[in-house]
């Protein structure tokens, strides 16, 4: 018998929906073609250039400079609260064994009157749960001994000296927290500075490195030249001569000046540029205060603690301590500040050259105090 095929099932396909096909497929196309030529037509920024590499680390470094005296600025609030609150915890505890020794006398009274029948006012004091309202009661107040009234009144001021002591303890231990959140933003902004800074350097070609280095040396080189010119100023006019600085950039003005070192100071200042000197090669490091590492107002305080002379932490306040002096007047062993937000300093060694902890990457050296614009100098001691 012959098969029978099965009809094939045809599908009619419309007029009107071969030309939406064909529209969507069209759309489809020049949606390609503009995304291609909005790309052509959007081409990447250009590659920054050296000298633009440098001067954005270069902000970049100060920025994390500021950072990190205000870190410093709030470390050491937080060392000090935390001293605080040690010894305010300390006074508490010593506080409340003396809160014990009363409590142990009036319990005396109490067990001596229940002994002799019925419960004492005293222990019913002791277990009130307002002691003082009840001592108040003038009823309680006749009926004690005269040996009683003393243990009360010494039971009630241990009473409130620990209550005051423990909500003083409670205050400083929130205030620490405060503290110790801010230190921790601080320091969150530091590395935040440096690691932008790390990664434009780490983003330069080996040939850019060069000319980056190369920039470096020219300003070194630009900073020794002014420290000889200026040195060159004052051997040529003796006891004359205008300041250093540029009016308006913060630099110490001469009628400041503290005149020659005196030979107390000269020895101190010895013994300060000695241990200055016995540091150089170490990393600078931010927040450090030695003795593998230091920041700049680390080597610093660092160095004069060796000489006998306290400083304080941050650029910030160590430029309010000591004589003001001028910049030609400087003597060694003198600090001198840079920029007009006070971020950086160095200890001075003559010849219009410094000691100091420059930045990140780079060790404890000898460099022109030219090298940055100068704020100000002090004489410490």
């Amino acid at each position: 018998m012959p098969s029978h095929r099965k009809p094939r099932t045809r599908v009619l396909i419309s007029p009107g929906s071969r030309r939406t096909a064909a529209g969507l497929t069209t759309a489809a196309l020049a949606t390609v073609t503009l995304l291609s030529q909005s790309a052509e037509a959007s081409p990447r920024s250009p590659k920054p250039t050296v000298e633009e590499v440098k001067k954005k680390v270069d902000t970049l470094y100060r920025q994390a400079e500021v950072a990190t005296q205000k870190y410093n600025a709030v470390k050491e609030r937080v060392d000090a609260r935390r001293s605080e609150v040690s010894d305010l915890q300390d006074a508490a505890a010593r506080r409340t064994g003396k809160l014990n020794e009363a409590r142990r006398e009036l319990g005396t009274f109490a067990a001596a009157q229940y002994r002799s029948g019925g419960v004492s006012t005293t222990a019913q004091l002791m277990f009130s749960k307002d002691p003082q309202q009840f001592a108040d009661r003038s009823h309680l107040m006749e009926r004690l001994t005269g040996r009683q009234q003393q243990a009360v009144d010494a039971y009630q001021e241990q009473q409130a000296a620990a209550a005051h002591q423990r909500a003083e303890a409670t205050r400083s231990l929130d205030r620490l927290q405060e503290s110790r959140s801010e230190l921790a933003g601080s320091k969150r902004t530091v590395q935040g500075k440096l690691a932008e800074a790390r990664q434009l350097l780490s983003e330069l070609t080996a040939q850019e490195k060069a000319r980056l280095a190369e920039l470096e040396r020219q300003k070194e080189e630009a900073a020794r030249r002014k420290a000889e010119e200026e040195e060159r100023k004052q051997h040529e006019q003796p006891g004359g001569g205008a300041d250093t600085g540029s009016p308006g950039t913060g630099t110490t003005d001469p009628g400041q000046g503290g005149g020659p070192a005196d030979g107390s100071y000269r020895t101190k200042a010895e013994k300060a540029l000695a241990f200055a000197r016995a540091q150089m090669g170490k990393p600078y490091v931010w927040g450090a205060t030695g003795p593998n590492s230091y920041d700049c107002s680390g080597l610093t305080q660092a160095a004069w603690k060796a000489a006998g002379v306290s400083l304080p932490r941050t650029t910030w306040d160590q430029v309010k301590v000591g004589q003001r002096v001028a910049t030609k007047d400087l003597a060694p062993g003198d600090l001198v500040f840079f920029y007009n937000d006070i971020s950086h300093v160095g200890m001075y060694i003559g010849d219009g050259k410094m000691i100091h902890a420059p930045k990140p990457g780079a060790s404890v050296r000898i460099e022109s105090i030219y090298y940055m614009p100068i704020y100000g100098s002090v004489r410490p001691a």
